[in-house]
């Protein structure tokens, strides 16, 4: 008999002990064996075995349903306005739609698996793994024993359901991202276009400079030599979280410090976008929109906690180390006639990550 003849020789092989560990076992331990088995109700009572058909099958059609619902439900209960109740309402029933999709899909495949699928217990013993070609054959048999034992190929109504189950879960996710589409509309017909939103933002000529969060306007004299101040337009405190503060406050968000005149070198275009060594600059990093909020005050360096972006303050806040691909935007400011720190103007580039540029 050659080797391919007998599949197993060589396994037959690697269970003979070396010579030099045999040990001589006075008591071995004895193999206890499998207990007899126990017929399930299912196996007994053909009945049953169509109950529990039924039921595998309606929990993977009710899952469509519960899917169907979840996709109905984004449509149903839009976020349109952005208000607390919308979010809510969305998230409570789409939620609960995906939920009790995956809910009726587990439980499904568990009560298969326990009512309908062949139970009976075998042990396999250890033995080397194997390659050969009558290996595989074994390996295909037992594909073939598990799809019979199942009953994926001859129960219809489960195995289409369960599939039908499996791809309508998928479908409340795919519609989600449909919240990543434009929402222009005739009043906000920019509402959908980032380059836009980003490039304006609540400053404009003559908006206070003021401490975040409070909202408390900020003298110019009251800025000290090497402070750095986190700062908010003054108008932006009076906002609430139903009129968009958290997302104005994004754009907004300043970094003011103060530093010698002489150790500014600033461009021609920009000599008056400074007041007595006073410069204010975005505080969303252009890498990917990180709080640049680290003032190194001996360098006069920015540094972006995230990705190590920094940026030199004494030169316009340029790019000298990190994946940050240009400066951060400066907001040209001067003082009033009370003294209070004033924007001259809005930003005049986009705010944020450098993708947004790319029209």
């Amino acid at each position: 008999m050659t080797l391919e003849d007998d599949p197993l020789e060589h396994e037959r092989a690697s269970w003979k002990p070396s010579p030099g560990l045999a040990v001589a076992v006075p008591d071995p331990v004895r193999d206890p064996e499998l207990p007899p088995h126990r017929a399930r109700i299912t196996d007994k009572d053909p009945a049953a075995m169509k109950r529990a058909v039924r039921t595998v099958y309606t929990l993977f059609y009710l899952s469509v349903a519960a899917s169907i619902w979840a996709i109905a439900a984004y449509f149903l209960f839009p976020i349109e306005r952005g208000s607390l109740v919308e979010i809510r309402d969305n998230n409570l029933f789409v939620g609960l739609g995906i939920a009790l999709a995956l809910l009726a899909i587990g439980i499904a495949a568990i009560h298969w698996s326990k009512a309908i699928m062949s139970d009976r217990e075998y042990a396999e013993p250890r033995h080397a793994t194997r390659g050969r070609d009558t290996t595989r054959a074994a390996a295909y048999k037992a594909f073939e024993d598990a799809n019979e034992e199942s009953g994926f190929g001859r129960r219809a109504m489960v195995r289409n359901s369960m599939i039908a189950a499996v791809v309508a879960s998928l479908a409340p996710g795919i519609v989600l991202f449909r919240g990543l589409a434009p929402f222009n509309t005739a009043l906000e017909p920019e509402a959908g276009d980032p380059v836009a939103l980003l490039s304006r933002t609540m400053w404009k000529k003559g908006t206070r400079l003021a401490h975040d969060p409070e909202g408390t306007p900020i003298r110019a004299a009251d800025v000290t030599l090497g402070s750095a101040v986190h700062v908010i337009p003054e108008d932006l405190a009076k906002l609430d979280h139903t009129q968009g503060y958290l997302e104005e406050k994004a754009k907004a968000i300043v970094l003011l410090m103060r530093l010698l005149p002489e150790q500014l070198h600033e461009a021609p275009d920009r000599r008056d976008w400074s007041y007595d060594g006073i410069v204010a600059y975005s505080k969303v990093c252009t890498h990917v929109g990180c709080p640049v909020a680290l003032y190194e005050q001996q360098t006069h360096h920015l540094l972006c906690p995230c990705h190590q972006s920094q940026f030199d303050v004494t030169n316009g806040a340029a790019v000298i180390f990190g994946p940050a691909a240009r400066p951060l935007p400066q907001l040209p400011i001067t003082v009033d006639s009370e003294g209070y720190l004033i924007a001259r103007s809005d930003f005049t580039e986009p705010v944020g990550p450098s993708f947004w540029e790319r029209h």
